[in-house]
């Protein structure tokens, strides 16, 4: 659901945990010209089609590929003499309803 608290609680995740680094599916919105219209007359935001789901699995493929630079180029400060466990939250209301490519689908998921 949408104002949720999901965005507070990763922040505050982020902030308790070492060597932590947040991905908001917020932050990859389609343009406002890509985004359908429903039969309201509204732009629909909350529908996975609003998501640009690849440009995000590439930011989660960054952050696998080395997350000392990912956290580094995010504003991340790595704690010297913390373990060296790195954390990645994904935070976003439509997570569970994308299928990646090349994977099957989790039982239940929407198909997409």
């Amino acid at each position: 659901m949408t104002n949720g608290g999901k965005t507070t609680l990763a922040n505050g995740l982020r902030n308790s945990l070492p060597n932590c680094c947040v991905i908001h599916q917020d932050d990859f919105f389609k343009p406002q010209d890509q985004i359908a219209v429903g039969e309201d007359g509204f732009k629909q935001w909350d529908v996975l089609e609003s998501l640009d789901m690849e440009a995000m699995l590439s930011t989660v493929q960054a952050w696998l590929s080395n997350p000392q630079k990912f956290a580094r180029a995010h504003g991340v400060s790595i704690q010297p003499g913390a373990p060296d466990i790195h954390v990645l939250l994904l935070e976003g209301f439509l997570l569970y309803n994308y299928n990646v490519p090349g994977r099957p689908a989790a039982p239940g998921a929407a198909p997409w």
